[in-house]
């Protein structure tokens, strides 16, 4: 029986759904295949799962509508994969909720690294000791070892896996001006991230939570032809 990460394909073509399954299967993942919407939500009422790769063009219900109504309550990682290749369902796919978004035809060696970066970053791993694992700013609280954020008030606020990487790097950084670039490797790799537009995305996502007022934001400012400047004071504990 594979005791690895659990992952949920949703996928409509059974022949890829098959390749997935079976390669992903012989690499410690614990794969279960389901083709639409309608079979996701059996799946996820039955078990938890780790992460979730969601075909954007499914019978019925598509993968941009999945997507949204999942972000409503649940914070699994989503790898969105589609046959489409145009930047705007790439930005779509993100604005949605999706921590990662691949183009078919790929090789299911990409896909498969994908899915262990993002497990990795957003693995429940016992904290070590000695590494400062809080970080509070204007009121709020990020802890790393949770993988959580809590408001001024104490309300805990979901955040995708991207969202939360992508704030880390903001607390690790305050009051200094970063690129897209230094962003996405320090959110992703050099290899891994999505293109540019995907932190700007990503940074709009951020504001609608934590902003007072996310179209006049004080917390995460923009720095024209530059970056992005995280203007507060930052203390670790």
């Amino acid at each position: 029986m594979n005791t690895g990460p659990g992952v949920l394909l949703v996928e409509d073509d059974k022949e890829i759904g098959a390749l997935i399954s079976r390669y992903f299967s012989s690499n410690d993942i614990d794969v279960s295949h389901v083709c639409d919407g309608a079979q996701m939500d059996a799946a996820l009422s039955s078990r938890s799962f780790d992460l979730i790769i969601l075909d954007l063009n499914l019978p019925g219900e598509d993968g941009l509508s999945i997507c949204r109504r999942l972000r409503v309550d649940r914070n699994v990682p989503i790898i969105m994969v589609t046959a489409r290749a145009e930047d705007v369902d790439k930005i779509l796919g993100l604005e949605m909720g999706a921590d990662d978004y691949l183009t078919k035809p790929f090789n299911p060696r990409e896909l498969l690294a994908r899915v262990r970066s993002i497990l990795r970053r957003t693995s429940s791993a016992e904290p070590v000791p000695s590494l400062r694992q809080i970080y509070r700013f204007s009121g709020w609280t990020l802890d790393l070892a949770a993988r959580d954020l809590s408001a001024p008030d104490g309300a805990k606020v979901a955040l995708t896996g991207a969202e939360f990487d992508l704030l880390h790097a903001l607390c690790e950084h305050p009051n200094r001006v970063l690129s897209r670039d230094q962003l996405i490797g320090l959110t992703h790799g050099p290899s891994e991230g999505p293109f540019e537009r995907s932190i700007d995305t990503l940074i709009s996502r951020l504001r609608q939570k934590i902003e007072t007022e996310a179209k006049n934001p004080r917390l995460i400012q923009t720095v024209r032809s530059e970056g992005y400047l995280f203007s507060t004071q930052v203390t670790r504990a």
